[in-house]
């Protein structure tokens, strides 16, 4: 079987009817499928529906919960706890990034964070949220295994600790940060394992401190922090403190608390994650706030450049480029997920795709 594609509509169809089949009610199976598919648009696919046969399995071991009670736990004027209930976490932090923009409508800026979610897709789903509403978007949280220990040590104590950073602007494209505080995420791993890929060297060392390059045998290492093996200790510092943002500040697994979901199915994970939105319109007016980064992004793409290189990018710009190219060609499937996706169609009695 080789590397098919799929529209963005058909793979959001099939997510939403595996989820259903599994016991979600329609409207959060849609929920979730929409920003599944959305994921794998933008070009995460370490994050979209690749992960589908991996809920499948967790749901039906009872490891996630599909019918949570979404609560607040503790709630201020500016901030706010969700206790999502084991849900889904696409659907806890869809509903933590809507507080966070309500709240941000009143007192400028909405900060919430989440315990007891889990796995949600890639950081910049939920961090774009709020500038809809002319407001930055900012998202921290826990990974959902952890590959990484402290700078100079062995322990897995810290995941690859995601954040992600949204900037509205005015005619051209936001400017959006995605990205992990390893040098690559563990998702980027998994989709070289389905690709049969190697990985390469920088990205994963083994326990004796030499390249790691096959996906495989990713058990066996650790991810290195971002500034490799010459400056990771900047990498670690900011993936423990990302982690006590997301995780500790709301009351979520941190360190040794961290479940490995990708080996433990029916494990409450009490994953954290935190949004938060900030009103542009208190800081100044909004539309010479974007004139502004229209600027400095015109700037910035077009600088001098070094010999060799055709293009400077601004962040955002790749994905943007890449769900532009697979809204009209489609999302490309490798063979092994397309095998893995078409066991899950066959377990739940669903067509293939």
């Amino acid at each position: 079987m080789s590397e098919t594609t799929v529209t963005s509509a058909r793979l959001r169809d099939f997510i939403q009817q595996a989820l259903i089949a599994v016991g979600l009610p329609d409207a959060d199976a849609a929920a979730v499928a929409e920003l599944m598919a959305a994921a794998d648009l933008q070009g995460s696919d370490g994050h979209g529906v690749s992960r589908l046969p991996q809920y499948v399995r967790r749901i039906k071991a009872g490891g996630v919960n599909v019918r949570p009670n979404i609560d607040v736990v503790h709630a201020h004027a500016a901030t706010a706890v969700l206790n999502g209930d084991n849900g889904m976490g696409h659907l806890v932090m869809k509903r933590a990034a809507e507080m966070a923009i309500e709240k941000a409508r009143t007192t400028g800026i909405g900060w919430v964070n989440s315990q007891f979610s889990n796995h949600a897709g890639p950081a910049s789903l939920y961090a774009t949220m709020p500038l809809a509403h002319d407001m930055i978007g900012l998202y921290f949280a826990v990974g959902n295994a952890n590959h990484l220990p402290p700078w100079g040590g062995l322990d897995m104590l810290l995941s690859t600790n995601p954040i992600a950073a949204a900037i509205p602007a005015g005619e051209e494209n936001p400017v959006v940060l995605d990205m992990a505080t390893t040098v690559a995420a563990y998702g980027k791993v998994k989709t070289k394992a389905l690709r049969g890929e190697t990985m390469p060297e920088g990205w994963m060392i083994d326990r004796a401190g030499k390249p790691l390059t096959d996906p495989k045998r990713a058990d066996e290492g650790m991810l290195l922090p971002l500034g490799g093996m010459e400056a990771g200790y900047k990498g670690y510092g900011l993936a423990m403190i990302i982690g006590l943002l997301a995780g500790t500040l709301g009351g979520a697994a941190m360190g040794r608390d961290v479940i490995d979901f990708n080996h433990d199915d029916d494990s409450v994970t009490n994953t954290g994650q935190a949004i938060a939105a900030i009103n542009v319109a208190a800081f100044g007016d909004v539309a010479t706030f974007k004139r502004s980064v229209d600027a400095l992004v015109r700037d910035f793409r077009n600088s001098q450049r070094m010999p060799g290189v055709d293009r400077i990018w601004v962040p955002g710009e790749r994905s943007h480029e890449t769900r532009l190219r697979r809204m009209s060609h489609g999302i490309p499937l490798a063979a092994a997920l397309r095998k893995g996706l078409d066991q899950v169609a066959d377990e739940l009695g669903l067509a293939r795709l």
